[in-house]
């Protein structure tokens, strides 16, 4: 397994729970993404949960994936993107997303990347399982 396979199997999918630090318990929910290479990119509310517990904490875990039996597992830092940034990457998801241009002007929709800091992939259709694992600086 290549980084360039696990981006083809980010790429692949659509939908991914995050979780962030809540002010007493982890918080996780179901989103939207898009990614870029290694990179995930998805839109929020700034009334949400996460976006607040975002704002005190920039880290998050994700799970993409299970069909087949394959899954990632995703650690990562989350940046709010702004300026000619924001433009590239809403290009990027709304190409993958096209129903997110729905809200794209909504008054408190904010745009976020993830920058890897760890990865593993899992696959149990194979005997014994494949395990990789990928640290980022």
């Amino acid at each position: 397994m290549t980084q360039k396979d696990i981006e083809q199997f980010i790429s692949n999918h659509t939908l991914t729970t995050i979780s962030t630090f809540g002010k007493e318990y982890p918080e996780s929910a179901v989103i939207e993404f898009a990614s870029s290479g290694l990179e995930l990119i998805f839109d929020t509310h700034t009334t949400s949960r996460k976006y607040q517990n975002l704002m005190q904490n920039p880290r998050a875990s994700f799970v993409i994936g299970w069909d087949k039996n394959k899954t990632v597992q995703y650690e990562g830092e989350v940046i709010e993107l702004k300026g000619d940034e924001l433009t590239k990457y809403k290009e990027i998801y709304f190409a993958k997303m096209p129903e997110a241009k729905e809200w794209e002007h909504a008054k408190d929709i904010t745009y976020f990347k993830v920058l890897p800091r760890w990865i593993r992939y899992t696959d149990l259709n194979v005997h014994p399982w494949q395990v990789e694992e990928m640290t980022y600086a």
